[in-house]
């Protein structure tokens, strides 16, 4: 088995089983027929890790090894790391060494200075004897080399073989450094002119081209040089050092691309594992064949299937493997357990496969079904879900019926936008003015599609016309987009879904709020103002904004404005105590600091998935980012009106904000309710916020007098400073 002893001897490294490791190491060196390349990988993890100084005192049984590996190039390397690893300093080790440096420098003219350098001559110690001489023989003014002590990238700027020094520049300190033949030593490795490194140090706008027109030669070239790598890794070597930051997210994406279909590079099944570069080309067909050996479940291999053929269409014009792949779809469909969503999936693969226009086994699986909804949740491939919707069309005669009770339920908007389309296309629309009718009068039961159809009365343009799509219609979709918007406040599942409404109403100046009480009758108009004090999450400004809006549509209104209970200037203030004001301060914080770091590593890394077309990932962290950004601004913004409650600011003569009021219903059932600011507000504990409609009914009563709230009169019966409880 190819690196049969890889595993083990990496296991044992892990777990510092030095006496195990030993052991396999001697089992290892009776091998008569050694895989030169399982050999080095060896020696690279032994010399990696802490066993390395002990095993040094045993490497030398692996020369036996050595000397049956054919072929150079891995003979040299392994050699290499022997003399790297090696802590005996043999005279059977220095005769290898000798030998080895005059076979491959055979006209070095400062041979012998360089062995005098690297311990072979005057010395009892050369340890990494073949790596120091090539060093040393790599080393000339133009070449490049990689310092691990933290300078980076260094260009060799002068070599003196008196002084025993070298001088470099270097990409991450600034200035020319020199450092001793000695230092050099355990700091540096040599760079090849083509190296990754070496490129982008020396000629980054050549570099730049050349990712430019190859993209996914690139990425070889970096994959080969540095090894695997996340997509964040390779962001990390690649932005703005070689693609400038503002081509980075197209360039990115094309190279997506390109990688997908490049034959040598592996990509990963998911964004934490990383990229690698094989040693030789595999076929998509092959590829794809091997992922289908790891026996993945129904679901996994109908969605491999389809990312398959969607990636590499071509691949179907090799008729060997089109029939292997039909075989399998064909042996998949044998399986008893199959749910109709799954036969329904793969029959749509042998009908593209077979070019066929239909399948009987098709037609009577969808004619059987009933639940529909149930069908289309159970098929994970969008296109898929489109594509049954197209075949119940074909097969069902009562389609429209079908299509009228999914339009609610679909989740997704593009089916939304195709069920919509096709029952719009029905002369007399009576299906698809039932299920808006229902749709509106019951915002609540379906919030994401009310959204969806909302956007699209508002935002649409030269299409046909849609049910409540007129002035009046839209009127009414504005009314119950505010009603929905109001419930959102006590519902946590709606919360990210209010957030969406309000910057939909704030967007462009308050754009919609605009048009729409433009083609609006004072009544409703007056019914919108109303409806906008009661959604909490719309701010102070915004509802003054549409108020005000209302009032250049329809002037008499502005006569309409209730007395303020707080005048203009309190009104702007958020009052809070310093317990409300340190837990804002502390969400700010996290969001600007935590959140918003966090959401831009989940944006980078979706984007790594490519193919934007179908990445709920991509698109659910960009809407992630927006409700963010859009909840930092809002309490950016209120954290610049706040104001602590202090015990001068709070009069007990009448209810106002800072007091705990005391209140009598027509029982004799007495309620405490503390009135303080939104951000300390709790409706459990009774602790009110001054903005809340059972506040300012309270608001500026004395003890004895009464007011009344939801059909209820009260009394107030005494009025305490919120700081003396």
């Amino acid at each position: 088995m190819i690196m049969a002893y890889l595993k083990d001897f990496q296991e044992r490294i892990n777990k510092n089983d030095y006496p195990g490791f030993l052991k396999l190491w001697e089992e290892y060196c009776y091998s008569d027929e050694p895989d030169g390349d399982e050999f080095i990988k060896i020696l690279e993890a032994v010399k990696n890790s802490p066993i390395s100084g002990a095993f040094g005192q045993h490497i030398e049984k692996g020369l036996s090894l050595w000397k049956l590996i054919e072929d150079k190039e891995i003979s040299r390397k392994a050699l290499r790391l022997i003399f790297d690893i090696q802590k005996t300093n043999s005279s059977t080790l220095a005769e290898i060494a000798l030998q080895h440096l005059e076979q491959n420098y055979p006209n070095d003219p400062l041979f012998s200075e360089k062995l005098k350098l690297i311990g072979l001559r005057g010395s009892d110690n050369f340890e990494g004897a073949i790596s120091k001489f090539e060093l040393l023989t790599h080393m000339a003014p133009g070449k490049y080399v990689f310092h691990t002590g933290g300078w980076g990238t260094c260009e060799i700027m002068d070599v003196s073989m008196v002084r025993e020094e070298i001088s470099l520049e270097c990409d991450l300190v600034l200035g020319t450094k020199s450092l001793s033949f000695s230092n050099a030593f355990h700091t540096l490795y040599p760079l090849s002119d083509d190296h990754f490194l070496s490129r982008r140090f020396g000629n980054p706008d050549k570099l730049e081209k050349l990712a430019k027109e190859d993209p996914s030669g690139v990425i070889r070239i970096l994959l080969r040089d540095l090894g695997p790598l996340t997509a964040t890794e390779m962001k990390e070597e690649l932005f703005d050092l070689v693609i400038p930051a503002k081509d980075w997210n197209r360039w990115w994406q094309a190279c997506r691309a390109k990688i997908k279909k490049d034959t040598k590079i592996t990509a990963p099944s998911s964004t934490k594992d990383p990229f690698a570069l094989r040693e030789k080309a595999i076929s998509h067909e092959e590829a794809f064949q091997k992922s289908l050996e790891k026996k993945p479940t129904i679901q996994e291999t109908i969605v491999m299937v389809y990312s398959f053929l969607r990636d590499f269409p071509e691949t179907l014009k090799n008729a060997e493997f089109k029939t292997s792949l039909e075989a399998r779809v064909k042996d998949v469909l044998q399986n008893e357990d199959l749910t109709a969503a799954q036969k329904i999936q793969l029959y749509y693969f042998l009908i593209d496969l077979d070019h066929m226009k239909e399948s009987k086994e098709l037609t009577e699986i969808i004619d059987a079904t009933s639940k529909y909804k149930n069908l289309i949740d159970e098929i994970d491939v969008i296109s898929f879900k489109k594509r049954l919707l197209t075949s119940i069309k074909e097969i069902k005669e009562n389609w429209k019926e079908i299509f009228s009770d999914l339009l609610l339920h679909v989740e997704q908007n593009l089916l939304r936008d195709y069920l919509l389309n096709e029952l719009a296309k029905i002369k007399e629309q009576e299906y698809l003015k039932s299920k808006i009718e229902e749709l509106l009068n019951h915002p609540i039961a379906f919030p994401e599609t009310f959204l969806w159809y909302f956007q699209k009365i508002f935002t649409k343009k030269g299409k046909a016309k849609l049910p409540f799509s007129d002035n009046d219609g839209k009127a009414k979709l504005f009314e119950h987009f505010l009603i929905l918007l109001s419930f959102t406040n006590d519902r946590p599942n709606l919360r990210d879904l209010g957030k969406k409404i309000v910057n939909i109403i704030t967007a462009n100046r308050y754009e919609i709020v605009r048009d729409v009480m433009e083609v609006s009758s004072i009544e409703q108009v007056k019914e919108y103002i109303l409806l906008s004090t009661k959604c909490e999450s719309l701010t102070d400004h915004d509802k003054k904004i549409i108020q005000s809006l209302a009032e250049v549509v329809h002037p008499s209104l502005s006569s309409l404005r209730k007395g303020k209970d707080i005048d203009e200037e309190q009104e702007d203030i958020i009052w809070t105590t310093q317990e409300g004001l340190q837990k804002i301060q502390k969400r700010v914080s996290e969001i600007a600091t935590v959140e918003t770091l966090e959401n831009a590593k989940e944006i980078e890394e979706a984007k790594s998935h490519g193919d934007l077309r179908e990445n709920a990932e991509y698109k659910a962290a960009l809407e992630k980012r927006d409700r963010l950004q859009s909840e930092l601004k809002l309490l950016s913004s209120q954290l610049n009106k706040a104001r602590v409650l202090a015990p001068s600011d709070i009069s007990t003569q009448e209810v106002s904000i800072g007091t705990i009021v005391k209140c009598s219903d027509s029982n004799s059932n007495v309620t405490s309710f503390t009135i303080l600011g939104p951000w300390d507000a709790n409706p459990e504990k009774h602790i009110l916020s001054f903005q809340s409609k059972l506040a300012k009914e309270m608001i500026g009563k004395k003890v004895g007098e009464s007011f009344s709230f939801q059909n209820e009169n009260f009394s107030i019966q005494e009025i305490q400073n919120y700081f003396d409880r």
